[in-house]
Order: structure tokens, then C-alpha cells, then sequence
């Protein structure tokens, strides 16, 4: 550190760029090291990236903290979050020009996803950071340099590794256990999701997913038929409703919850961070919520279970469109589910097209079949089941046709759930719909598709480009993908990450041999093995600090937006 406060005293008052001279490694105090990876070009730049690095020899912290994957995420999310609240605490430090100053973290939100922040291993823990390096206009200011590098970071890094609550690692960690043990417990028994009695589900917002606090929130309460207990360990059997699998309903009135337990639920995928709410709110993992989609892009996918031949002979087995309708777009979305192996869907009648849930007896009157190309979910949502062990949950709240096929239906009345699941079955017994069953007496075919290397272009003005816009746009090459309606993203630093995994699959990952479930298999195999870093374009050792884990479902939704996208068939040779 000393050799870095003589750079810094050195250059002192000289121009910005003379800061590329600390790029590299410097010893702190205490044993740990700092490393300077990239050092911005301008005080308004991106801001430079730097890793603090502490041996765990030194630290001497047990292995149970980090020996099982999820603890060690979780270990990882608990120090990300305790260096955001260490940051949080000293406030917004502009210091000169620019990003002067500026120390920031890649906090977590509400989930506890894996992250590139900080990584832990058995040899060391590695606290990524950016730091906007101090300036007067464009000139250095090597004191307050000195002060942020030599002073400030050594500060934050005893804090946030020697300092912590032990107290709040440790439950973290349990509950991380707790978490792991109830997933276990649902794939084991038969279960596609389960939500605690006391469990805290409305949100603050639309546009914040803290929890709502306050007088008039309802705990969540399992209806006495639904509910179950689930052993789990540091804690007496959790008690709350098991969702088994099948085709579950979800009904009631507007405005009293349906919605609210669907996105606790969509949520469910991911483990949740202590105090929000839905920690114990555990869905399978591989759960896609489907809406229709108006004006994406489908390309080559086979929706024929849904969409039969179209006017003018136009065949659905290989549709593309630049501008997909809500049917034909809902129709696409739960075929790509499937292609990538989802076992539970989730819909929501708000979000769906009519159309494609339900045609009532008398449209079947007045506009035959053979006029009709679209087959209604509510045909094929037994069939996905019995055949193809995908079950469903759905929020319904004007179409009875749907209580014929479920095995479950849960009324929510005043954000409390109540079994209707008998007075449904009575209902649907006692008065028919009316209606014929469309679409034939199997699902369909699933057709995998191959992606070909071609449809990957990352140049752009002579140069590499993928990258993030927020969370809902990938720029790759000249392309932008909208992910506004994938609803299983939920960080921007996941939607980094997307960009990164398509720029690695683009250059090795498809070489025009594998379907795309299994070259996204194989290249999470690979993340792994080596970890997330791997996709870093950075380089090996090089501060990958912004990024999160996707999962499979939202890389490949990304993929099939592309709209250059060319795939084969699996059966077949040559583009389609």
C-alpha cells in the first residue's frame, strides 16, 4: 500500500489518464490484498473496478458456512448485502468531477441469487467493487485518491468480513437450509409449490417488491384440507398449504389476492431474504409464468397443439412471425417452456389472450370449428399433465370451463384462502358448459429445435457488442431483445448476464449440433464447475463483479426473442 500512496502522491495534479499507472496489486494492512483491474479512462467513464481479496486461512471461518452450494450463496448474499448497508450508511461521497468517490457494490434485491459480487471458495473471499477515482475537471486529485484506496476500501472490507453480526450470518445461512430442505420435500412428495402459514405476500407497490407493512396486511393462512407439514432443520415442521401437482386453480373476486398469491408463487423459484415475507413461499424451480405477448418474434416453433393450419393452408408446425398476435404469442411461450423442460406453468387470466383460454358453447355455434384454428388451453391443460407431467397453476376469474379439469381449486376471499376445490367439481357436474372439447385426444407434438451459429451477429461498428440495457433489453450486435413481458427476471445484473451467456454461446456453445435445451445444459454445467465468472468479457481473474445467475428458462426466452434467430429441426437437416 505504501508504493501505492507514492503513485498517488507522485501524480498528483497531472492529467486523468495518468491513473492507469495503479493498475495492480497492492498488499493492505491487515494481509489482504487490493487489486486495481481496470482503471477508467475519464472521471465520467464507467467507474474503475477493483477486488479486495482476503485469504481464508487468515479469516479462519468454518467450512459449514460455504461447503454446500446453497450455503455458500447465501454466505455470498449476506456479505453483498452487508457491504451495501456499510455503503448505505456513509452515503453519496461526491468528491471532484464526474464519479468522483463513488464506491458502489452490485446489491441484491429481495431473492437471494447467485452473484458475481462476492465470491467465496475454500482459499479465499473476494469483495468486487467500483470506485470512481477522484478528479478536479480532468486533472487527479491524488489525495483523495489516497484517502478512498488506502483508507476507505481497507475500512469496508474489515467491516464487511471481520465485523459482521454473526448472528444474522447464521440465520441466514439456517434458513438458506430450511429453504434447500422444503424444495427437497415438494420434489420428493409430490408437491409443485408451498406457501407458510404467515406468510407476508402483498408487495409495497407495483414497482417495489419489498413487503407491505401495516395494519391491514393478511398473513397468509393454508385452508385446513390444503395444509401440510413440512420438516425442516434449526426449527420445529413448517406448517402451510401444499399446491399438489395437476392443474390447480386460483379464483375469487377482484381485488381480494388471486394475483398476489400467482406472483408469490412466480417469486417461489428463487429463495428469498430474511424478512421478506416469503421466505417460505418455495415453488418449483423450473416454473415459467406464460402471458401472451403481442408483437414478439417467434421463429421456426411448433404451436400446432394450440394453433392449427391457418387460412390459406399456412401450417403452425414450423411458425415464425415478426409479429406475433396474444394467441399465437401465448401459444409460442409455453411451447419454449416445454423445449427447455419446465415442469409447472403459471397464468394468469389478466395477462392471457382470450381467445386462446377458452371458446364458450355458443362461439362454438356460431363459428364451426374447422373456422377456428386456435384449440383453447383449457382443452390441453389436462393433457400436458397426464402426458407430459407439466402441471398448471391458474388464476381464473370468469370462466367456470376450467373447474371440469382441475384437481384443485383455492378461493381467495379477502386475501384469505379458502378449498372450493368439492363446490367446483359440483358445479361442473351439475351444470355442463355446453361446450365440445377441440383439439383431439393428445397434446401434440414437441419438436426440439437446433439453433445455428448464424443467427448470432456481435459486431457493431467494427467492434464486439453485448450488453445490458436495465433489465429488460439485450443488445447484442446491431439487435435488441425485449424481455419487458419475461417475467421471471427479476435483476438487472441477471439481464448482464444474459448478454454475457449469448456472447459465449454465439463463439462455442452453438455449433449447429445440439438442440437448444442441450447447449444450454451444457453450458451450465460448465457456470458450475467454474462458477459465473466464466462469462465474464473481462477475462479470468478479472472483476466480473455485475452479474447474476438466470435461469435456463429466461436465457433461452432471450434467445427466441432474437429476431435473427435460425434453427433446424432436430429431425431434420438444413436451416428452417
Amino acid at each position: 500500500m505504501e508504493t501505492l500512496k507514492q503513485t498517488l502522491r507522485r501524480i498528483d495534479g497531472k492529467g486523468y489518464k495518468a491513473y492507469k499507472e495503479i493498475a495492480g496489486s497492492y498488499r493492505m494492512k491487515d494481509g489482504s490484498w487490493l487489486h486495481i483491474d481496470h482503471v477508467q479512462g475519464d472521471p465520467f467513464a464507467a467507474p474503475s473496478r477493483i477486488r479486495v481479496t482476503a485469504s481464508m486461512a487468515e479469516l479462519r471461518w468454518p467450512e459449514e458456512w460455504y461447503g454446500e452450494t446453497w450455503r455458500r450463496i447465501a454466505l455470498e448474499d449476506f456479505l453483498a448485502r452487508e457491504l451495501a448497508a456499510r455503503l448505505r450508511e456513509e452515503g453519496c461521497r461526491s468528491d471532484g468531477s464526474g464519479k468522483s468517490g463513488m464506491i458502489a457494490v452490485d446489491a441484491p434485491g429481495q431473492q437471494v441469487l447467485p452473484r458475481t459480487a462476492v465470491r467465496v471458495d475454500a482459499e479465499r473471499v473476494e469483495l468486487r467493487l467500483s470506485a470512481g477515482l477522484p478528479a478536479a475537471g480532468r486533472s487527479i486529485r491524488g489525495r483523495a485518491a489516497e484517502q478512498l484506496l488506502a483508507e476507505r476500501i481497507p475500512e469496508l472490507e474489515r467491516r464487511a468480513l471481520r465485523a459482521f453480526d454473526a448472528g444474522k450470518l447464521k440465520a441466514q445461512l439456517e434458513l438458506a437450509d430450511q429453504q434447500q430442505a422444503i424444495r427437497r420435500y415438494l420434489r420428493d412428495s409430490g408437491y409443485a409449490a408451498f406457501v407458510a402459514n404467515g406468510s407476508i405476500l402483498p408487495r409495497e407497490s407495483g414497482i417495489s417488491d419489498r413487503p407491505l407493512r401495516g395494519k391491514g396486511v393478511v398473513p397468509f393462512r393454508s385452508p385446513e384440507s390444503l395444509e401440510i407439514t413440512v420438516p425442516v432443520p434449526h426449527r420445529e415442521p413448517l406448517r402451510g398449504m401444499g399446491i399438489k401437482q395437476g392443474v390447480t386453480l386460483i379464483v375469487g373476486g377482484g381485488y381480494h389476492g388471486k394475483s398476489t398469491l400467482l406472483k408469490a408463487l412466480e417469486r417461489g423459484v428463487y429463495n428469498h431474504a430474511p424478512g421478506d415475507g416469503r421466505e417460505y413461499v418455495i415453488t418449483d424451480e423450473s416454473a415459467v409464468k406464460i402471458r401472451a405477448e403481442d408483437g414478439r418474434s417467434v421463429t421456426k416453433t411448433d404451436i400446432s397443439p394450440f394453433i392449427g393450419t391457418l387460412p390459406f393452408g399456412r401450417s403452425t408446425s414450423r411458425f415464425s412471425t415478426e409479429d406475433a398476435s396474444g394467441s399465437t404469442s401465448q401459444a409460442a411461450n409455453i411451447i419454449e417452456a416445454l423445449e427447455v423442460g419446465t415442469s409447472l406453468l403459471l397464468l394468469d387470466e389478466d395477462t392471457s389472450a382470450t381467445n386462446f383460454m377458452i371458446r364458450d358453447e355458443r362461439m362454438q355455434r356460431l363459428v364451426a370449428k374447422e373456422k377456428e384454428p386456435i384449440t383453447p388451453f383449457v382443452d390441453k391443460v389436462r393433457q400436458l399433465y397426464e402426458e407430459h407431467g407439466v402441471s398448471t397453476i391458474l388464476v381464473v376469474g370468469g370462466s367456470g370451463d376450467y373447474f371440469g379439469a382441475a384437481d384443485c381449486v383455492i378461493m381467495m376471499d379477502e386475501y384469505a384462502a379458502r378449498d372450493v376445490t368439492n363446490e367446483a367439481q359440483s358445479i361442473a357436474s351439475t351444470y355442463g358448459s355446453g361446450r365440445s372439447r377441440e383439439g383431439g385426444d393428445r397434446f401434440g407434438t414437441l419438436r426440439p429445435r437446433i439453433v445455428l451459429p448464424q443467427s448470432f451477429d456481435l459486431a457493431r461498428g467494427g467492434r464486439e457488442k453485448a450488453e445490458a440495457k436495465g433489465l429488460h433489453t439485450v443488445l447484442l450486435g446491431s439487435e435488441a431483445i425485449r424481455l419487458d413481458q419475461v417475467e421471471g427476471l427479476v435483476d438487472p445484473s441477471q439481464t448482464r448476464a444474459i448478454a454475457q451467456m449469448i456472447r459465449l454461446l454465439a463463439k462455442s456453445g452453438m455449433d449447429g449440433s445440439m438442440t437448444l435445451r442441450e447447449a444450454l445444459d451444457r453450458l451450465y454445467v460448465r457456470i458450475e464447475s467454474g462458477g459465473l465468472d466464466m462469462v465474464s468479457p473481462f477475462g479470468k481473474g478479472k472483476h466480473p463483479g455485475d452479474l447474476a445467475l438466470p435461469r435456463k428458462h429466461e436465457l433461452a426466452a432471450a434467445i427466441n426473442r432474437l429476431r435473427t434467430l435460425k434453427v433446424k429441426d432436430e429431425s431434420r437437416g438444413g436451416a428452417q
